[in-house]
């Protein structure tokens, strides 16, 4: 009887770790169903008019964005709640905005906020320094991202920069894709 329990017990043991295997290696799992890499995910969005923009693809708490025609990385993401596209850029050292995305996602902006003078690829421009109270792109959220808000005629594409990536866990550049991990 012990000897049955015994055995019981490690059958339980066994199948009981298979879940957590799998999903720490999901490869795995895919190469014993026989799976392709290109089966592997599905995207998030999939229109007609998706054609050359990014793709965002669901892996948990970790994102994954194709390069767009251009070999940019762009994707929807919310601020303060309220959709808005950009570009994620490694080089920016802050979440950039322009003063109409500004204002759409609620900040109160005005002429006299903008003090603080940086340095863009187009040269120096006065800057306001806010702090955004959420950010994210598929299931990646983050809180109190430090941004600045930039004029239109200085910045046309809202940038998504490192005061958002360095609070990451992980993000790199891997098959012509950005993966991103909170």
């Amino acid at each position: 009887m012990l000897r049955k329990l015994v055995i019981l017990g490690i059958f339980a043991g066994g199948t009981a770790a298979i879940p957590s295997v799998f999903q720490s290696n999901p490869e795995l799992l895919n190469q014993l169903l026989g799976r392709s890499a290109s089966e592997k995910t599905t995207n998030l969005r999939s229109s007609p008019d998706a054609v050359g923009q990014a793709s965002q693809q669901p892996l948990g708490r970790k994102v994954l964005i194709k390069a767009d025609a251009t070999g940019h990385f762009r994707s929807p993401f919310k601020i303060n709640g309220r959709q808005v596209d950009a570009l994620i850029d490694t080089g920016a050292t802050l979440v950039a905005l322009n003063t109409s995305t500004a204002r759409r996602v609620g900040l109160s902006i005005s002429p006299s906020d903008f003090t603080q003078q940086v340095s863009t690829a187009n040269g120096p421009v006065k800057v306001a320094v806010v702090r955004l109270s959420s950010l994210q792109v598929g299931k990646i959220a983050l809180e109190n991202i430090d941004a600045v808000v930039i004029d239109d005629k200085a910045l046309n594409t809202n940038l998504i920069g490192m005061s958002f990536l360095s609070r990451l866990g992980k993000y790199a550049v891997e098959d012509g894709a950005l993966l991103m991990v909170q």
